[in-house]
């Protein structure tokens, strides 16, 4: 089958992704978007989305015990929690397929499959009809990141969690461990503790929420203790010991020694790791840097035509950081960066010799 020619191929549909492939239709381009799993990428379907729309229903549960305060009536407050996580996947797929139609709406190509890179400037697509030849004087990879599991501590669903399982549990965990105290992992604590559970969370650095200013995370640690969240600063989980049926015995060690703690759930939120295998980087000659693209403040990779955005790049690893850099790079592949002021929509009111990343605050 002959090679299908674009201007512009994104790999990934997370938030870099598929705005970049608007932007880049908008300017003109002839745009192609990879994606081998769902549209919107993890954000949208596994991540911020569907996790707020938890929180949302925790929070609602948590003002329903205040409702006195608020002099109303609420009696036999009780929860379903298949119903919310069936709420929260319906919101989901909901702006999944939003995504599906604003692809349409852009005129953007979709090609649902694994791409891989054979060679500069070509991308073959494994789709379920076959394999698809696609070609592009530049390419985007947007293909993001995932759970990172460390030794000892994977999952396996069952006693033992990553985001992808409490966002969809089996069960109520009665007595829950969070190792982690990042976004995510707050967030499935904060959302666990509000319904009931006893919740303990330990984070290996000296403070919960590290990469956040020290005073915030004071404060987030002062409220979730409030909340009757246990906060554990400073020790490892060096072992989980797991019965199957009964719950799992986590060693804990720090400078005091090793203790250990019973627990019937797991939720591992140790970070992530960029999806950077079976693309065919390396041969490329791409440099990756602990399972992350190493790119310039322009995101180029140093291959001609081949760019990388969002958490595959690096970090913050935020929706709107990725959704920024996508806009940047298809303004940049346009060759419309110098001239952007003659472009209402750019929003742009005149020259600016900065660079994207140093207009955007990145």
């Amino acid at each position: 089958m002959a090679a299908q020619n674009f201007d512009v191929i994104v790999i990934g549909a997370g938030p870099g992704g598929y705005v970049a492939a608007i932007r880049a239709s908008q300017l003109g381009q002839k745009v192609a978007i990879v994606e081998r799993e769902h549209l919107g990428g993890i954000c949208l379907n596994w991540g911020c989305i569907p996790t707020k729309a938890l929180l949302r229903s925790a929070e609602v549960f948590h003002l329903m015990h205040r409702a006195k305060d608020f002099g109303l009536k609420a009696e036999g407050i009780s929860y379903d929690l298949d119903a919310v996580v069936a709420r929260s996947r319906g919101v989901a797929k909901q702006l999944s397929g939003g995504i599906g139609h604003l692809m349409k709406k852009n005129k953007v190509t979709v090609f649902m499959g694994a791409a891989t890179l054979p060679k500069k400037g070509t991308v073959t697509v494994k789709t379920d009809k076959g394999t698809e030849e696609l070609t592009a004087k530049a390419i985007i990879l947007a293909t993001g990141a995932r759970a990172r599991e460390l030794p000892g501590l994977e999952a396996d669903g069952d006693l033992v969690w990553t985001y992808k399982h409490a966002l969809q549990p089996k069960r109520m965990p009665k007595k829950l461990l969070v190792i982690g105290s990042g976004a995510i992992g707050i967030e499935f604590a904060s959302f666990f503790n509000t319904l009931g559970a006893d919740v303990t969370v330990c984070e290996v650095m000296d403070r919960v929420l590290p990469v956040e200013d020290a005073e915030i995370s004071a404060f987030a640690k002062k409220a979730f203790v409030k909340q009757g969240m246990k906060i554990l600063e400073k020790p490892t989980v060096k072992k989980l010991d797991r019965k199957p049926g009964v719950g799992v015995t986590a060693h804990l060690e720090d400078a005091k020694g090793t203790t250990t703690a019973e627990f019937d759930t797991v939720i591992s939120a140790v970070g992530i790791v960029g999806n950077v295998e079976n693309l065919g980087l390396e041969a490329l000659g791409v440099k990756i840097d602990r399972t992350h693209v190493v790119t310039d403040e322009y995101c180029r990779t140093g291959v001609e035509g081949l760019y990388a955005i969002g958490d595959i790049a690096g970090s913050p690893w935020l929706a709107h950081k990725a959704s920024h850099e996508g806009v940047m790079v298809a303004e940049l592949i346009a060759r419309l960066d110098c001239r952007l002021h003659l472009l209402p929509s750019a929003g742009r009111l005149g020259r600016d010799d900065r660079s994207p990343r140093e207009r955007g605050g990145l």
